[in-house]
């Protein structure tokens, strides 16, 4: 067999040679809606390659890259990584101390942000200290002004470089990309993705157990670039020759709606509450979701209400995947079989699914030792294969895996009979009253289900005889007047009585973290605990 290395560059090259005229359709920072094809795409990273080559850029050298999803930061993908270096995908949602030690501790020589982020880094260059120079996405007419040092203009240095500059050949076990943790309990830690993995990532991503994206799909990823290496759809879309519909920086749901309408979208990704939002921007409006046939979601398990609303009022399967930075994202995809009933498709929607072919799952339980899945035992669930991380980057004090090569996901659940992995809580979510196990998630879930909640949220409180009991936190749908009392009545029809929440609360918003996560450490802050054991706070 020839020997080819799995190389990023190789999936542009693809991309422009074989389905040169797809597009990539942008709506920008700047306002307007922006489209052209791969072809152009390849072009225009093989000129940015080349100006980085010329501004001294090194194999192995880190760029950072903190920008909304549109056409260049799209390039810079294949630009960094075509010459050997490694894009730092930055999320600008970190507070300005985790931000500033991520690119201090990934080293980034250049950072690259478009004129929405550049803020994020006028507000921390002192606590940056190996940063030179700083690229903005963007063009000469729209070209902001900044204090900052350095400052190039994207379309301007492109001008005059080669079109055709080769890419450097590299090994596909060399780093391509670095993206961090979202650091809720202390630093942000560093995983460090190669050539070989998002490529095979990709592969995995486009088959029919993954997401099955194809030439004929319209592809649009809400979720951010920056969020687990963008869910490997920088890749995956070129790979596959679909159309990109990327959204920018405006996550109002009317806009969101009118590019999934205008653009065709087939296929579209986001967390559940982006769904949920468009949800009731749906309601509110009358509209439909045009050629939308595919939502695949991820970060928290989505309602079950709302993945039997979706189908059921709009035609739109829900499929959810379950991943997180280590695992390159998703690496189990959520597919009813053939031949099930509408309640069983419905009941495995709501599950995380099974591995694709790459990846492997257990759950092991205080021992280490693995759970046999016919049991229908909550442990960690463990991970490991050819897109999982072995360690975190430069930080040999936290082991990524177990002794046994596993990765420590951190994340609670169960393998059912059918093989489909069923997530129930995280470690330092989990809720234990009385020595039995209580899936938050599934409390979040039932709740949501009621025709007057948009969200819920569940913690733990302590109690004097059960040590911990559940305690919910909801947002009322607009203009509801449901009471506490309304929502404890609906699930003591769909939970076990014991599974109950102590008590109830109405607040105007969730929080939620960059990744789109509940941020239940803010609703513990938010929340005190008082000697009763009821979580009492303003709302």
């Amino acid at each position: 067999m020839q020997q080819r290395q799995l190389t990023i560059s190789s999936i542009i090259d693809y991309a422009a040679q074989v389905f040169g005229d797809a597009e990539v359709i942008s709506r920008t920072i700047e306002g307007p809606i922006h489209r052209y094809t791969y072809r152009d795409c390849a072009r225009r990273a093989r000129q940015f390659a080349h100006t980085l080559d010329r501004l001294g850029l090194k194999p192995g050298d880190r760029v950072g890259g903190a920008s909304w999803n549109h056409y260049r930061y799209l390039e810079t993908f294949y630009g960094v990584t075509g010459i050997g270096a490694i894009l730092h995908t930055i999320n600008p949602r970190l507070f300005t101390e985790q931000l500033a030690y991520t690119v201090n501790h990934a080293e980034d020589r250049f950072i690259i942000a478009d004129a929405a982020c550049l803020p994020i880094f006028e507000a921390c260059r002192d606590l940056l200290k190996g940063v030179e120079a700083y690229i903005v996405l963007t063009d000469a007419a729209a070209m902001p002004n900044t204090g900052l040092q350095n400052v190039y203009c994207y379309d301007e240095i492109l001008q005059g470089a080669d079109e055709q500059f080769p890419w450097r050949e590299v090994d596909e076990w060399t780093g391509s990309a670095l993206c961090y943790t979202s650091g809720t309990t202390g630093d942000p830690k560093g995983v460090l993705y190669s050539h070989r993995s998002c490529v095979l990532n990709a592969y995995a991503f486009n088959t029919p157990n993954g997401v099955g994206v194809g030439f004929k799909d319209a592809l649009m990823p809400v979720v951010p670039f920056f969020h687990g290496n963008g869910w490997g759809i920088p890749f995956a879309g070129p790979m596959a020759g679909a159309n990109l519909v990327l959204p920018g920086c405006d996550m109002e749901m009317g806009k969101l709606h009118e590019l999934i309408v205008g653009e065709d979208v087939t296929v579209a990704l986001a967390v559940p509450t982006v769904w949920l939002s468009m949800l009731e921007h749906l309601r509110q409006t009358g509209s439909n979701l045009g050629r939308l046939a595919k939502i695949v979601t991820g970060g928290a398990a989505p309602p079950r209400a709302m993945i039997s609303e979706y189908e059921s009022d709009y035609g739109v399967t829900i499929s959810h995947a379950w991943g997180m930075t280590e695992t390159s994202a998703a690496t189990t995809y959520s597919h009813p079989p053939n031949g099930v009933s509408e309640k069983a498709a419905l009941d495995i929607r709501a599950t995380q699914g099974r591995p694709v072919y790459g990846s492997e799952i257990r759950v092991v339980d205080d021992a280490d030792k693995p759970i046999v899945p016919e049991f229908g035992t909550p442990g960690e669930i463990r991970a490991r294969g050819y897109w999982v991380a072995s360690d975190y980057y430069k930080t040999p004090d936290k082991p990524a895996v177990d002794a046994n090569g596993w990765l420590i996901t951190g994340d609670i659940g169960l393998i059912g009979s059918d093989g489909n992995l069923r997530l129930t809580d995280r470690t330092k979510d989990v809720i234990k009253s009385g020595g039995e196990w209580i899936s938050s998630i599934d409390l979040e879930n039932a709740a949501a289900g009621h025709p007057d909640i948009v969200e819920a949220a569940v913690i733990a409180v302590p109690h004097e005889r059960w040590q911990e009991r559940p305690f919910l936190i909801v947002v009322r749908r607009q203009g509801s007047d449901v009471t506490a009392g309304d929502v404890l009545t609906w699930l003591s029809e769909r939970v076990a009585k014991w599974w109950l929440p102590e008590d109830a609360v109405f607040i105007n918003e969730i929080p939620h973290t960059g990744t789109g996560k509940i941020d239940k450490v803010a609703l513990r802050k938010q929340f005190a605990v008082g000697k009763s054991g009821f979580a009492t706070g303003e709302t």
